[in-house]
């Protein structure tokens, strides 16, 4: 008998017929004799609708008040799955966060989680009980409200079955499973068997809409073998998905050199023209950013020139007004020339951990984009991703090209 931890996604849940069909499906594992615990996000589109009402009233809403009312579609939904499964005969229980108790620090909106009470869980799975938790929210040290920031829910599953030791942590979403990339734009894609924590971590950061990179982290670090399911398959028909673990238990005699192609269209680019070219420069501009929690991705600084370099770094799309805003204000201040800025970028990388052994991806890449007449704005890399920064436009194009050419459409031998 095992423990499963079974997280269910906006669209699984997102109309009553969905909710029943994830009851039913939540009953067969419990009748197989495992323990399940359940962990769901809101119903499609509802948390929008929050935020949406929330900045009606007030238009930057109080992070701690809206925390308040984004957390009431986790509650919602929680209840009304725990309804689907009393009304076929089993036993469940919800409970919020602040019932479990997830506990977090205080940075409302995007909290992180720093501990997990599963003591009231573990007494009602021992009953017979499914057991029912809204996913993305917490409680800090005061009580109050917080969520995880959107997708949390992932990252609240994997914590729990954490906790709890769980043997597997299952995710399920609209798809079944990862993807060498988004099949809406290569038909071609395949579903991938396996993949590392590492890829899928890079895979994840990098703008793959499967898992939250949070999630990721908390599975890497605590162990938890996870696994990305449909929930939209018919019962007793499901497919095995993905599974996602360590590299030394993927059984294949050589990993494939590239497993995916991930994208990221929610970047802007912001540079900074002209400053002093003396240490601490970097400092002075990205002390302001990370003091106003903005995510910073991509960073490049030019080789100084008479005495002054040009900067430039990625935030994500919906801070750009933030950062330039913050920008604008240290300008003089740090001897700035100009601030420049692009709210039109995307992001493309190639991701797998067979480049360790591997020479040459960088160049094919570089070579398959300027054979489309793609420029490259900004290249990262690190042992096994390559990601470029280009012009939104030519997004779709490059992840084409690329899949292509790493020939991810061709079933491994």
């Amino acid at each position: 008998m095992a423990l499963i931890i079974q997280k269910y996604g906006g669209t699984s849940v997102g109309t009553p017929e969905r909710i029943k069909n994830v009851a039913r499906r939540v009953a067969s594992w419990q009748a197989r004799g495992h323990r399940v615990v359940v962990v769901v996000s809101a119903m499609s589109g509802e948390t929008n609708r929050l935020i949406a009402l929330a900045k009606e009233v007030q238009a930057q809403p109080d992070p701690r008040e809206l925390d308040v009312i984004a957390a009431t579609g986790e509650q919602v939904t929680i209840g009304l799955l725990s309804m689907a499964l009393m009304d076929i005969g089993v036993k469940a229980r919800s409970y919020t966060g602040g019932q479990v108790k997830v506990l977090t620090d205080s940075a409302f909106t995007k909290a992180r989680i720093v501990s997990i009470d599963e003591g009231n869980i573990r007494r009602d799975l021992e009953t017979g009980h499914v057991v029912v938790v809204a996913g993305f929210q917490g409680v800090d040290e005061a009580g109050r409200i917080t969520t995880l920031g959107r997708g949390g829910s992932d990252t609240s599953a994997v914590a729990i079955a954490a906790a709890l030791k769980a043997d597997e942590c299952q995710i399920y979403t609209d798809v079944d499973g990862v993807y060498t990339t988004d099949p809406r734009i290569v038909p071609e894609a395949r579903r991938l068997e396996t993949v590392t924590f590492e890829e899928m971590l890079e895979m994840a950061s990098l703008g793959s809409k499967v898992l939250q990179i949070r999630s990721v982290e908390f599975a890497g670090k605590y162990k938890v073998k996870l696994r990305v399911l449909s929930s939209l398959e018919e019962l007793g028909q499901e497919g095995p998905g993905t599974l996602i673990t360590f590299e030394e238990d993927i059984k294949m005699m050589e990993q494939p050199i590239i497993s995916g192609i991930a994208f990221n269209r929610d970047e802007a680019k912001l540079t900074v023209l002209g400053v002093p070219d003396r240490p601490g420069i970097a400092y002075q501009i990205l002390g302001p950013v990370a003091e106003a929690n903005i995510d910073v991705d991509m960073i490049i600084q030019n080789v100084g020139h008479d005495g002054s370099t040009d900067f430039s770094f990625t935030v994500p799309r919906g801070e750009y007004a933030k950062a330039t805003a913050l920008l604008d204000q240290v300008k003089g201040h740090i001897g700035a020339r100009q601030i420049a800025g692009d709210n039109r970028i995307a992001k493309v990388s190639v991701v797998g951990v067979g480049m360790r052994s591997h020479v040459g991806i960088a160049s094919k890449m570089f070579r398959t984009l300027a054979e489309e007449g793609i420029n490259i704005q900004m290249i990262s890399t690190s042992e096994i991703k390559i990601s470029v920064v280009i012009d939104e436009k030519y997004l779709e194009l490059a992840v084409r090209v690329l899949h292509k050419a790493f020939e991810l459409d061709q079933v491994p031998a």
